[in-house]
């Protein structure tokens, strides 16, 4: 029996929709890592054509709980400034370490984030947005496809005043314990970045700050870091360009991959 040409453009059209369908079905079980922090792990870098790697082994999960092939933007606390950050990149280093294990991403950042937008039940005034609320369910929905292997943290910025940076280790130590304990993560890696050179230069309170994400880093069971020394920022004085940013995520790809050895 012979088909009309209708038919077949019909049949043509559902055989690429299935696919297409497919194509964005993330798998089964993937390695999970969680994104936390503030812009600079947002990321505000530029993006351009490796923003969009399109690998079927790296997925991300966005505010819907939905999944899909992770690009850069990954993060969408403010969808209007919003670029490359650290994490895509460190998503691509440790999967050529363990290229037969799909990686699930988890972006959770919200730029203009204190330590005290962290607490539960914290709505952070400049984006609306309940950090510690969101992350939590996010995390829920994505361990249905995986189990977190890392977390990578990148935040104090909001925190390097005269007024704030004392009380930081404090706040920083109570917020990974609670973490921790409420996403069942207490024996997962933890990757924590320093603030960038040029934010300790127009703001010698990030210096002190830095020395706290190092401290917490070298007298911590399970935590490393990330050294952001060296990295260039965008013009502004605050955040890292999109080569520093993919920068800091090969640092956080290196020191995460030295805690698995």
């Amino acid at each position: 029996m012979s088909l009309t040409l209708k038919t077949l453009k019909i049949l043509l059209g559902m055989l690429v929709g299935s696919s297409t369908a497919f194509a964005q079905t993330p798998p089964d079980q993937m390695d999970l890592y969680l994104l936390v922090g503030q812009s600079n792990m947002a990321g505000r870098g530029a993006t351009d054509a490796a923003s969009k790697p399109n690998s079927p082994k790296i997925w991300a999960i966005n505010r819907h709980n939905e999944w899909t092939m992770a690009t850069d933007p990954l993060h969408e606390d403010k969808p209007a400034v919003v670029g490359v950050g650290p994490g895509l990149t460190f998503a691509q280093e440790v999967l050529k370490e363990y290229p037969d294990r799909p990686i699930g991403l988890i972006p959770c950042a919200v730029g203009g984030s204190g330590i005290d937008d962290w607490l539960p039940g914290v709505r952070h005034e400049q984006t609306g947005i309940y950090a510690y609320d969101e992350m939590l369910a996010r995390v829920k929905e994505a361990q249905k496809r995986g189990t977190i292997k890392g977390i990578i943290w990148h935040q104090g910025e909001s925190d390097s005043s005269p007024e704030k940076k004392d009380a930081y280790a404090a706040k920083l130590a109570d917020f990974f314990k609670r973490l921790r304990r409420d996403t069942h993560t207490e024996d997962v890696p933890l990757v924590v970045g320093t603030l960038g050179d040029f934010y300790v230069a127009k703001n010698p309170a990030a210096a002190f700050v830095n020395d706290v994400i190092a401290d917490y880093a070298k007298d911590t069971k399970r935590v490393y870091l990330a050294s952001a020394s060296g990295l260039t920022h965008k013009g502004d004085d605050t955040h890292f360009d999109a080569p520093s940013a993919r920068e800091l995520g090969k640092r956080y790809a290196e020191a995460f991959l030295k805690a698995k050895e």
